[in-house]
C-alpha cells in the first residue's frame, strides 16, 4: 500500500513553489487540505512523467483510477488515502479526479507534439482548471463563480507554465505549442529541437501568451464578484503567474532561455498586497 504523506512531508514536497507560498495564507486546515491535494497532484504527474514506458505509466494511472473508484465507493483509498479525509470534509468531486488523471493519461501514452488548439484546452482544463475546482471548493467557492474561476485562472496558469517549460518540455519528448500556432508563425518543422530554435518561435509563443493574459483578465472579473476571504490564495496564484508571464514576454524566447523566476522581495510584496490586504 502507498504511503500516507504526512501535512509536514506534504508542505515540504511544494516548498519553493509558487504554490506553497500562495498556500500559506491560509487557516490551517485549508492549508493542509490544500497541500495534501497538492501531494496528490504531484505524484499523479510523477506517474505520468517518470514512470518507465509508456505501457507502464499507463498501468500504473489504472491503478490510481481503481483507487479513486474505491475511495468513492467506501472502501480502501489506496493511493488516495492521504486525501481521503480531505474529500469527505469538503465534498471535493470525484469527476475532477478524473479529470486530472484524464489529464495525465494524455501525458502518458506517449510524446505530445503540437496539438490542435481544442486538445490544448482540453488539457489544459484537465490539468489544471480540474485542480482549480476541487481547490475552490476548500476556499469555500461553489457554484458557477467556482466553475467560471477554475476555467480562467487554471488555463492562466497553464498557458504561462507551458511558455515557461519549453525547454524541460521538451527533454520528455513534448511541444505543447498549438499547430495553429506553429502554422501562424510559418514555422514548418514538427521536430521539437527545430521549433525551439527557429526564428519565429516568439511569433508562436505570442498566440498563448495573448491568450492567458485573457484568461487572466476573466478570472479577475470573477473573484471581483466573490468575497475576498475566499479568493486570496486565487488572487495570489494570478498575481505571482501574471509577473512570471511579463517576465517571459520581457526575456524573449530565442536561446539560450534563462529561466524565468521573481525576485524576492517582489514575491514578499505579492505576498503582503494579497495574503495580508
Amino acid at each position: 500500500m502507498t504511503a500516507v504523506a504526512e501535512p509536514a512531508i506534504q508542505a515540504n514536497r511544494a516548498k519553493g513553489s509558487s504554490f506553497y507560498a500562495a498556500m500559506r495564507i491560509l487557516p490551517r486546515q485549508q492549508r493542509e487540505a490544500m497541500y495534501a491535494i497538492y501531494d496528490v497532484c504531484r505524484r499523479i504527474d510523477d506517474v505520468a512523467d517518470e514512470g518507465g514506458t509508456s505501457a507502464q505509466r499507463l498501468a500504473e494511472l489504472e491503478n490510481w483510477r481503481r483507487d479513486l473508484e474505491a475511495l468513492y465507493a467506501g472502501g480502501a483509498p489506496g493511493r488516495f488515502a492521504s486525501v481521503a479525509a480531505v474529500v469527505g470534509r469538503y465534498q471535493l468531486d470525484k469527476d475532477d479526479f478524473t479529470a486530472l488523471l484524464d489529464g495525465m493519461t494524455m501525458d502518458a501514452k506517449g510524446n505530445v507534439i503540437a496539438p490542435s488548439l481544442s486538445t490544448l484546452d482540453l488539457y489544459c482544463d484537465r490539468v489544471a482548471s480540474a485542480v482549480g475546482r476541487l481547490s475552490n471548493r476548500i476556499f469555500g467557492i461553489r457554484g458557477q463563480e467556482s466553475t467560471a474561476l477554475a476555467h480562467h485562472l487554471g488555463r492562466a496558469l497553464q498557458l504561462t507554465n507551458i511558455l515557461r517549460d519549453l525547454d524541460e518540455d521538451a527533454g520528455l519528448g513534448r511541444l505543447y505549442l498549438p499547430e495553429e500556432a506553429l502554422r501562424t508563425a510559418g514555422i514548418e518543422t514538427r521536430v521539437t529541437s527545430e521549433v525551439l530554435a527557429h526564428p519565429a518561435l516568439a511569433t508562436a509563443c505570442q498566440l498563448l501568451i495573448t491568450r492567458a493574459r485573457g484568461h487572466f483578465d476573466q478570472a479577475a472579473l470573477v473573484w471581483r464578484r466573490i468575497p475576498p476571504s475566499m479568493t486570496r490564495a486565487p488572487r495570489l496564484m494570478g498575481a505571482v503567474y501574471m509577473r512570471l508571464l511579463d517576465g517571459l514576454e520581457d526575456r524573449g524566447f530565442q536561446p539560450p532561455r534563462e529561466r524565468v523566476r521573481l525576485a524576492r522581495l517582489t514575491l514578499i510584496g505579492l505576498l503582503v498586497r494579497h495574503g495580508l490586504f
